[in-house]
Formats: C-alpha cells, sequence, structure tokens
C-alpha cells in the first residue's frame, strides 16, 4: 500500500512539467540528495550564517527526454555577482582561440562582420575575434565579470538574455554574423524564450554555434558531479535538434569535443536559410544517442546505479587514505565540486584543504562543507600525500602544474568517471 509521503511525492512530482514541451515530469534520472548552490563561497565572517540547501532531484521528460532540474532560484540570484573566471584555465583560452580561428577562415569574417557572444563572461572567448580584427559584442549578467572583460577591450552589455533584448539589438541594427553560446544553454530556466531570442539577433544568412557538455558522455562516463543548480537542464542531440526546430531554427553540422568531459559544438542557421550545407556529422550524432537508447525512456535507468557505484569507491578511498594517515588536499574550486562533496558525505574530515588559482575564491570556504580554499602555493607548502583534482575535465593541465608533487611521492587522484590514483 502506497503511503502518505509516498503519494504527496508522487503528486507532486506529476504538477511539475517539462521546461521545453511542458509535458509531465514524472521520472527520475537520478536523485543527488541536497546540495547548496555551487557557486557561493563563504567568507570566514559567513560561516556561522547557515546555508540554503536545494533538491538535486533530476527529471527526463519521456516526451522529448530532456534531462532537468526544477527551478529552485532565480538566475538573477544566482549569475549576478559571479564567481567564476574563464580565464584562469589555459586549456580553455586555448580553446576559445581555436575557435575564432575556425569561425573566421570557415565563415569569411572580416572586419563588416558582428559576432556577439551570450553569456560571454570575461571576454576570455570575444578578445580573440577582437584580436582578428572582428567586430564583437559580449551580453554578461554578472557585472563584475563584464568589468573585466570590458577592461580586455571587449564592449559587454551587463544584461540577462531574451527575446526582449534581442528585439532590442535587432531595431538597433546590431544582428549577429555570428551569435555564439558556450556552456550557457544549461544555465536558462526559460528555454524557449531564450532560444527564441538566439534565432531573433541571427541575420538571415547568420550562423548560431552552441556548445554544451554532451548528455551521452554524462551518462556514459558518470559525470553526476556536473550536475547543480545553476545548471538547469542537459542535453543530448535528439533533444536539441527538436528545440531548434520548434523555433525554427535547423542543425547543420556538429562537432564532439573534449571539453567538459565531452560536449558538442552544435552549428545552426535559421531554417529557411539554404545556404549552409548539412554535413552527415547530426545524423552520425543522432544515430549514437539512439543506439546507445536516449530515444527510450529506458535508455535513462542505469544511471543512478552507475553513480551510485562511483560514490562508494570515492568514500572508501579517502576512508582508507584517512585510517592509514595519509593528508589529502583537493585542487580546484569548481562549481562540480559542491555535487560530489556533499552527494558523497565528504567533509574537512577527509580533505583538509583544496586550492585554486582564483584570487575570488582564495581565502574563503567551498559551499556546505566549508572547506578552506588558499592559493596554489600551499600544496607545496604542505605536501599532501594526495592531490585531488575536483575539476577532472582539466586533469592534464593541473597534473602539468604540480609535477614537483613526485618530489615526496605525492600521488593524483581522479574521481571521475572512476577513481583513479596516479
Amino acid at each position: 500500500m502506497t503511503s502518505t509521503y509516498t503519494a504527496e511525492i508522487q503528486q507532486q512530482a506529476a504538477t511539475q512539467a517539462c521546461r521545453f514541451c511542458h509535458a509531465p515530469l514524472t521520472r527520475t534520472f537520478v536523485d543527488l540528495g541536497m546540495s547548496p548552490l555551487c557557486e557561493t563561497y563563504p567568507s570566514a565572517a559567513d560561516l556561522n550564517q547557515g546555508e540554503v540547501y536545494y533538491p538535486l532531484h533530476v527529471y527526463v521528460c519521456e516526451k522529448c527526454f530532456l534531462v532537468q532540474l526544477e527551478e529552485y532560484e532565480k538566475p538573477e540570484n544566482i549569475f549576478s555577482d559571479y564567481p567564476y573566471f574563464s580565464s584562469f584555465s589555459d586549456s580553455w583560452l586555448k580553446h576559445a582561440d581555436n575557435y575564432c580561428g575556425m569561425m573566421t577562415a570557415r565563415f569569411g569574417l572580416n572586419a563588416q562582420s558582428l559576432v556577439v557572444e551570450v553569456a560571454s563572461n570575461d571576454g576570455y572567448l570575444l578578445q580573440y575575434f577582437v584580436h582578428r580584427g572582428v567586430p564583437v559584442l559580449g551580453v554578461e549578467p554578472a557585472a563584475n565579470v563584464a568589468k573585466v572583460a570590458v577592461e580586455k577591450g571587449v564592449p559587454t552589455l551587463v544584461r540577462f538574455f531574451g527575446t526582449e533584448l534581442a528585439k532590442t539589438l535587432a531595431a538597433e541594427g546590431r544582428s549577429a554574423d555570428v551569435v555564439l553560446g558556450n556552456n550557457v544553454l544549461a544555465q536558462v530556466p526559460d528555454l524557449n524564450d531564450f532560444v527564441e531570442g538566439l534565432k531573433i539577433l541571427l541575420k538571415p544568412h547568420g550562423v548560431l554555434t552552441l556548445e554544451f557538455p554532451h548528455l551521452l558522455r554524462l551518462i556514459e562516463h558518470n559525470e553526476f558531479d556536473t550536475i547543480y543548480h545553476e545548471h538547469f537542464s542537459y542535453f543530448s542531440m535528439l533533444t536539441t535538434v527538436k528545440i531548434l526546430e520548434a523555433h525554427d531554427l535547423k542543425a547543420f553540422d556538429v562537432e564532439e569535443l573534449p571539453t567538459h568531459g565531452g560536449s558538442l559544438r552544435v552549428f545552426a542557421c535559421r531554417a529557411e536559410n539554404h545556404s549552409h550545407k548539412a554535413t552527415g556529422n547530426v545524423e552520425r550524432v543522432l544515430i549514437n544517442e539512439q543506439s546507445a537508447g536516449l530515444g527510450s525512456p529506458e535508455g535513462y535507468e542505469s544511471f543512478a546505479r552507475q553513480v551510485q557505484t562511483t560514490k562508494f569507491a570515492l568514500v572508501e578511498f579517502l576512508m582508507k587514505a584517512a585510517r592509514e594517515g595519509k593528508s589529502v588536499a583537493g585542487y580546484g574550486a569548481p562549481g562540480k565540486s559542491a555535487t560530489l562533496l556533499h552527494y558523497c558525505g565528504i567533509g574537512k574530515d577527509l580533505i583538509a584543504y583544496t586550492v585554486d588559482r582564483s584570487p575570488y575564491k582564495q581565502g574563503r570556504h567551498l559551499p556546505g562543507t566549508h572547506i578552506p580554499i588558499y592559493p596554489p602555493e600551499r600544496i607545496r607548502q604542505t605536501r599532501p600525500d594526495y592531490v585531488l583534482i575536483l575539476p577532472w575535465n582539466l586533469k592534464n593541465e593541473i597534473v602539468g602544474q604540480l609535477q614537483y608533487i613526485r618530489e615526496w611521492g605525492g600521488k593524483f587522484v581522479v574521481p571521475i568517471p572512476e577513481v583513479v590514483v596516479e
């Protein structure tokens, strides 16, 4: 017999609707418990103030297969003053520079073109178009981050993007030859308004590119820590095509990228634009996703079990290290660390501290666990036995920076997709 509590939960789930197609959300993808907002880093003065925790209960829509979280906090309360600066990753800067070179050559961009980036952060990418003599405009809601972009010579509007702003820019004659959004689609609760805005801003023969972590890779590689409240949605190519088509846009090409544990870069244009010939890449990715089961509800069932296995392995490793008197430090304070640490129940008893290159985070603490964040030099000073790489997607870059831990026999620990010590 169903308990009253279970019935209430089922009723609550039944009232939730998909943010794209509005179908009822009743199928759980994974439940990661409770966690605070991942990009809140308390100062020492804030440690006794308490923090708000929200559910990380993820659903998959059985109609369009969009994987999604509820909107527990408004974007204005998350992104208006943001601690993430893209330029602190050397490999991400190289990725951005390569993109700008490729787009300039492939689509013939020049001094008469206009490139608009939505969620342009600190100018990490648009600066490379500026260096190539291509006019740009950034749209970035976080004033503290946009200020850095302007100082780099990247004109930036401090605004949230949607149809309202797109119409304003188009009316001002600032329609774009290229509109791009890197790792922003997941951070938009009003998905339809956002994508409609992208179309409005695009010139008739313009090109839209979107980069986002690939849901197929998230599932294959157990990348559950990339799920957090700032990421409202998680995308397959199957769902992305549906979303684009609903807004009279079409995908004509896609690249599979290694970034963020495996991403897609989708090339799209207006549906009536026939100047961009379709490649076979879109169909290839769609076939791969269908083969993996992403075109049916049953294809999403195994993920929760995989996540649990990864959790047990990491906790067992850290507890064994603690029993043996080994010291463990973290490297990095990425948003994904909040999900990893809270779901696994890891605190200062198992990880003494972490370090980060961002001065904004240094001297602060990880949300909820209150693990202190120091400059990277702390690792050389304290000589830990193990360094747990929290931004595992930047593993090669970090291992290269910290080769000196081998001097005292230190080892690296990578938690995802499975615990590896090297």
